[in-house]
């Protein structure tokens, strides 16, 4: 059974380097964009200059009363907190231009479900930006159900085969044949797939995260599967 997930925090690396991946990767002035699973709002809010209006749904009310309450502290006009059941997305079809969601899917009770909610409020041609855990990153960000090793980034975790953590992990995880798959599945056509450079928002020590980003985990992307803690996709609603 998967868990809930916990969202980044205000001022992240993470939500400033999913904005920039996204800005380049899809049109965001004029729009109105859906954030699937937008949490607290920290993600949300890094687009709240682009000119684009931003509807965040999540299924956690504590989490979207942070989000109303940074909303309301900024001032915004742009952005709106909806609850979400985690069933049916709260809108009409076709009504939304563009759908952003960051590390989510693996969190949702139904995947199929919640790609199909997706696609049918995104007009054809709209942009899905979306992201998911890389399995082939060293560590397991989301931890497992393992008595012995209760630390959340159980390291070599992710690279078992995928029945055994499955049984034991607390989220999917993914390789990027496995996301572009189910994107297909459900009508999306594959523009481009992205691994995402690790962050280093965990690193305590300033200095060393300060080296680590500099060296190792430089730039928003990377060629290298190992130095990658997520997969970003972006694909496309046929249609005009």
């Amino acid at each position: 059974m998967v868990e809930r997930g916990k969202p980044a925090e205000y001022g992240q690396e993470i939500t400033r380097r999913r904005a920039r991946l996204t800005r380049s990767r899809i049109p965001l002035k004029g729009m109105t964009i859906l954030d699937f699973g937008c949490g607290n709002g920290a993600q949300a809010c890094e687009f709240e200059q682009d000119g684009c209006r931003v509807i965040g749904v999540d299924i956690d009310r504590d989490d979207l009363a942070t989000f109303a309450d940074q909303i309301v502290l900024l001032g915004s006009k742009s952005m709106v907190p909806i609850w979400y059941d985690g069933s049916q997305l709260p809108m009409g079809d076709g009504c939304i231009d563009g759908v952003i969601s960051y590390e989510v899917l693996e969190h949702v009770q139904d995947e199929d479900r919640a790609l199909s909610e997706i696609s049918r409020v995104l007009k054809p041609g709209g942009n899905l930006v979306i992201s998911v855990p890389n399995k082939w990153w060293v560590f397991e960000t989301h931890g497992a159900y393992l008595p012995v090793l209760p630390w959340n980034r159980v390291p070599f975790f992710s690279w078992l085969p995928g029945a055994i953590h499955d049984r034991f992990a607390k989220a999917r995880i993914y390789r990027k044949a496995d996301i572009t798959k189910l994107l297909v599945q459900h009508g999306f056509e594959i523009v481009e797939v992205s691994y995402i450079t690790a962050p280093m928002d965990v690193v305590k020590n300033p200095g060393l995260k300060k080296v680590l980003r500099s060296t190792v985990f430089r730039g928003d992307v990377t060629a290298v599967p190992f130095f990658s803690t997520a997969i970003l996709v972006h694909a496309r609603k046929p249609g005009s």
